[in-house]
Parts: C-alpha cells; sequence; structure tokens
C-alpha cells in the first residue's frame, strides 16, 4: 500500500497514511501536486484519467496529478510522476502555488488536499509515452476552452481550480 504525506491546514506534515483510507469517507488532508504540461505553442496537454481510476474515472485532468511520499518535495515528487505517466524526463519545471480544496466524488470518496500547481514548458509532443494503466487518452489544448463553464462536467474538479493559479508565483517549493 502506498504511505502519502497527511498534513495540516497550513500544509504542515502530520505523517503518513495509506492512500486508500485518505480518500475514504470525507478524506484525510494530504499533499498532492498538479502539473501542466505546455507544447512550444502554449498547448496544454491534457490527460484523460483511466476508467480504473476509483475517484473521477474518464475525466479530463491536468497532465499529471499525483501524492507526495515520504521525503518528497513538490519538485521530486513532480518529476518522478512525469517519468512515470507520461515518460518525460526535465528540469523545466517552475512552481506557481499551491491551494486547499475537498471535494467528494458519488458515495466513492472524497478528495480532500494541499494542492500544488506546477508549470512544464517546452515539452516536444514526440516525448509523451503515455502510462496506460494512468491515462486513456491525452489532447493537446488551448488553455482557454477551461474556461468554458458548460464542460466541467468532462473535467476533474481540481484543474478547474488549478486554472486559476497558472499566472500566479510563490517561492516555496
Amino acid at each position: 500500500m502506498e504511505q502519502i504525506i497527511i498534513v495540516d491546514e497550513n500544509d504542515n506534515c502530520l505523517g503518513v497514511e495509506e492512500k486508500e483510507k485518505c480518500h475514504n469517507g470525507e478524506g484525510i488532508l494530504h499533499r498532492a501536486f498538479l502539473a501542466m504540461v505546455f507544447n512550444n505553442e502554449g498547448q496544454l496537454l491534457l490527460a484523460r484519467r483511466s476508467k480504473e481510476k476509483r475517484l473521477w474515472p474518464g475525466y479530463w485532468d491536468g497532465t499529471v496529478a499525483s501524492h507526495l511520499f515520504e521525503g518528497e518535495n513538490y519538485l521530486g515528487a513532480t518529476k518522478r510522476r512525469l517519468l512515470q505517466e507520461i515518460g518525460v524526463v526535465t528540469n523545466k519545471i517552475e512552481y506557481l502555488s499551491k491551494f486547499h480544496y475537498k471535494i467528494g466524488y458519488k458515495d466513492l470518496g472524497t478528495e480532500h488536499e494541499i494542492c500544488a500547481v506546477l508549470r512544464v514548458n517546452g515539452i516536444d509532443p514526440d516525448e509523451i509515452n503515455p502510462n496506460n494503466e494512468e491515462i486513456s487518452e491525452i489532447d493537446f489544448v488551448d488553455p482557454g476552452i477551461l474556461l468554458n463553464k458548460s464542460l466541467y462536467n468532462k473535467y476533474a474538479p481540481w484543474l478547474m481550480l488549478a486554472m486559476q493559479h497558472l499566472g500566479n508565483k510563490t517561492d516555496d517549493m
């Protein structure tokens, strides 16, 4: 079982807990991140979540969304999951900000996260090699499409929240 970092409201580490347990019921607050990968034309790489995912299966998401393991920071976890999920190795990662949210999915569980938003620029589409266990489909899109509220039922809710942070920068990596 994967152990992920649980935190308080200020993102202070409280220890680790099983990933599945963190998503049960009302959820346990934990660290997560969303990496948004852009090509040289400014298009965002969206990833459709596998239909095997417990929460929001088949929804479109930012490029890579995941959790941090004990001893990892946001940058390290992002590098790890970029390689695992889309086969990309890069140092072109920019930390933007983080936000706190809590959203339940049907009666199957809850995401309760402090979520960091990271931007990855200049990725060549030919470098992308999606992991089919995590991602069922990919598509480069104009990020402006995500402003169309009539399409929100197709996108993971944390993606829509993260879009508000693409222009904001802080320096607490």
